[in-house]
């Protein structure tokens, strides 16, 4: 005999507030897959199953059928065993949906640690490449300039990271490298 708390068709109909009709539809579409025919007792529904399919427990009956069903129909069909069945039913539930969203946490979690990795590498990258064009660009300038452009060893290599201070030009005339004067 299973443990998992089971309700016949008639019961998962007024525990859930619709039809019997659309317990057996949505029985013979399959989304209450652990449904099987009891010989005594006719269909029995497992009540995970009706949890999965969407159907809540013990939500009001539609309008058109809450005249037709007695005020404690649901309470006197389901008896207090049932309503435990139901409560750890409802129990198992939440602990899944909590541990699946722990564990949406944790990978998110993991997701964001490798992605950060991922920037400090590429920015590490970055700042080397702007030291190497640094370091060109200052081997291509003329030798008064180069001072400027040359990137200090106690500061960053990533411009705007850090204001250098400026450093002092020659004053007088300058001599342009072809011999011709200034």
């Amino acid at each position: 005999m299973s443990t998992r708390p089971m309700l016949t068709q008639r019961e998962a109909a007024a525990a859930c507030g619709v039809s019997r009709t659309t317990i057996r539809r949505r029985r013979e579409a399959g989304d209450l897959p652990g449904a099987f025919e009891d010989p005594k007792r006719g269909w029995m529904i497992p009540v995970a199953d009706l949890l999965a399919a969407g159907f809540r427990l013990n939500a009001p009956a539609p309008a058109d059928q809450a005249a037709e069903a007695p005020a404690g129909a649901a309470a006197t069909a389901s008896g207090e065993n049932q309503d435990a069945a139901v409560l750890r039913t409802e129990l198992e539930r939440v602990r899944a949906e909590h541990a699946l969203a722990l564990a949406r946490a944790e990978y998110g979690q993991k997701l964001a640690e490798a992605e950060a990795e991922h920037l400090r590498v590429q920015l590490a990258e970055r700042g080397e490449r702007i030291a190497d064009l640094q370091r060109a660009v200052a081997a291509l300038t003329p030798a008064p300039e180069r001072a400027a452009l040359t990137p200090r060893p106690d500061g960053p290599a990533v411009p705007g990271q850090a204001q250098a201070e400026p450093v002092p030009q020659e004053s007088g005339p300058r001599r342009r490298w072809w011999g011709g004067r200034s």
